[in-house]
């Protein structure tokens, strides 16, 4: 692990109990039976139901064992020790069949032998990967043959612009294309609680969406489909505005640049 990578694991272990305090996190909703899927992941993948589901960057598994409850058979994996300790006590603690596996995603594939049905991820995972060709390989190694891949995500345009905590308008601030030199950001709370105190800087990654799309292919996937919205399922920045439905947009319900995308792809059959 590169010392950008080891610093953004000990931010990610800071975080760790302030996400399990947070009311974006709603635990104890979640422990009372609700589930922290959105409408997005949960209309557009289907039914799980019978299904190895290998969910990467779980953090500390709610979602994991939101499609355990499902009906999936899960293996939620995390580079951050503290989040799978936390994991695994939920699992324990609320009955619920699920594996967790603490290891960097580049490093899997020497630590866990199965395979997949699906593979899962979402939501703020791709900025900490460094190489993005890697990573889709991962995917195409743990899927089995005809398998789904499905990732929803903040849309990659939005990492041009200003993301701090007393940021209030669009501001462009940063390239949209990708550098191996990462992005470092300065102590400032956390995105599930923008007053939270922490000390530990963060070094982000910029993928373009071509590059996402390109390395899947590479990798051996067939993308199925790749949607793109005006709206998120969360306050990616701190001046959206939540709606009725549930989704974050610009002041004013404004729909003039993408703020998430979804794209799902199957693992061709050789």
């Amino acid at each position: 692990m590169n010392d950008y990578m080891k610093t953004n694991l000990d931010l990610w272990n800071e975080w760790t109990p302030i996400h399990e305090k947070s009311k974006s996190y709603d635990l104890d909703g979640f422990k009372s039976g609700k589930s922290s899927l959105k409408s997005t992941e949960f209309e557009e993948l289907g039914d799980v139901s019978g299904k190895s589901l290998l969910h990467l960057q779980c953090h500390f598994g709610m979602d994991t064992l939101s499609w355990a409850r499902l009906g999936a058979k899960v293996t939620g994996v995390d580079f951050s020790d503290k989040a799978i300790a936390l994991a695994k006590s939920l699992s324990k603690e609320l009955g619920i069949e699920a594996k967790f596996v603490c290891s960097n995603i580049y490093d899997l594939p020497k630590v866990l032998t199965d395979k997949f049905d699906i593979v899962f991820t979402s939501y703020g995972v791709l900025c900490w990967l460094p190489d993005i060709d890697e990573w889709a390989k991962i995917i195409t190694h743990f899927l089995k043959p005809g398998g789904t891949f499905y990732i929803v995500e903040a849309h990659p345009f939005t990492n041009v612009f200003e993301n701090e905590s007393y940021t209030t308008e669009l501001k462009f601030d940063h390239s949209y294309f990708y550098s191996p030199q990462p992005t470092r950001y300065e102590p400032d709370g956390s995105y599930a609680d923008r007053t939270a105190k922490v000390v530990n800087p963060s070094y982000e990654w910029t993928h373009g969406l071509s590059d996402i799309i390109n390395a899947l292919i590479s990798a051996g996937l067939r993308i199925e489909f790749l949607h793109e919205f005006p709206f998120c399922n969360y306050d990616h920045f701190p001046f959206l505005k939540q709606g009725e439905d549930k989704k974050w947009r610009l002041k004013g319900s404004k729909e003039i640049i993408p703020l998430m995308f979804s794209l799902k792809a199957t693992k061709c059959i050789r």
